[in-house]
């Protein structure tokens, strides 16, 4: 049971907003690499997806309310209308915006739940992989120290060109996911008039207004109604 409690555990500390990043390393500690990364992975996606449905429903006021301090996100959400899985993709790779309030900005984006569950599962996975890796070597580490266990020397070596092949490797998405992600934000800022539009999925008034709904879908029946 001892993944579930895991995977479970992810849950509260996402809802809160709070670092799981120890999590992970225990994962990778307590189960070892197959285990540790499923248990994790699963559970860092459902806390997403919790946080994401709480922002959206009865959290949407204080997530509109937050909006302000985010400049960053204001070009996030026009891209998100037209490349909502790609965009959720690469921000869970390139730090643009805090981790743990990304979930509820995303919230308040046209996004559809598939795509945000689908993308935020697929670019966790790299840091996920990465931080239970870790936490296995440190437990191998842990066994050495207390003479649990003994390494030969290609054994060091496996686990030092593993963590080193691990740090290349975050390395090389993380570059390539930015420059994807600032082609794709640069594409839309130089839509006509979008900043204008009544669709657009963010707060755009003054403070006065921030406590006014999102519109977050207009079907052309509605359009009128919405105005």
């Amino acid at each position: 049971m001892g993944p579930l409690v895991l995977a479970v555990a992810y849950i509260p500390l996402t809802v809160l907003a709070v670092p799981a990043s120890v999590l992970t390393l225990g994962g990778g500690y307590l189960f070892g690499l197959p285990v540790g990364f499923v248990a994790d992975s699963i559970g860092a996606t459902v806390g997403a997806g919790a946080a994401f449905l709480l922002g959206r429903t009865i959290g949407r006021p204080f997530v509109v309310s937050r909006l302000k301090d985010y400049p960053k996100f204001k070009s996030v959400a026009i891209a998100i209308r037209r490349s909502g899985f790609k965009i959720v993709l690469l921000l869970r790779l390139v730090p643009l915006l805090p981790f743990n309030m990304l979930n509820y900005l995303l919230s308040v984006t046209p996004v559809s739940l598939v795509e945000y569950m689908l993308a935020s599962w697929l670019g966790m996975m790299p840091i996920t992989l990465a931080l239970v890796y870790v936490g296995t070597t440190l437990k191998d580490l842990s066994d050495v120290t207390h003479g649990w266990n003994e390494f030969s020397k290609s054994r060091w070596a496996f686990i030092i060109i593993g963590l080193i092949v691990s740090v290349v490797l975050m390395i090389c998405v993380t570059k390539v996911a930015k420059s994807a992600l600032d082609k794709a934000l640069a594409e839309n800022e130089d839509i006509d008039g979008v900043t204008s539009s009544p669709e657009l999925p963010i707060v755009a008034e003054p403070p006065s207004d921030l406590n006014q709904p999102l519109i977050i879908k207009i079907d052309s029946t509605e359009d009128n109604h919405e105005k």
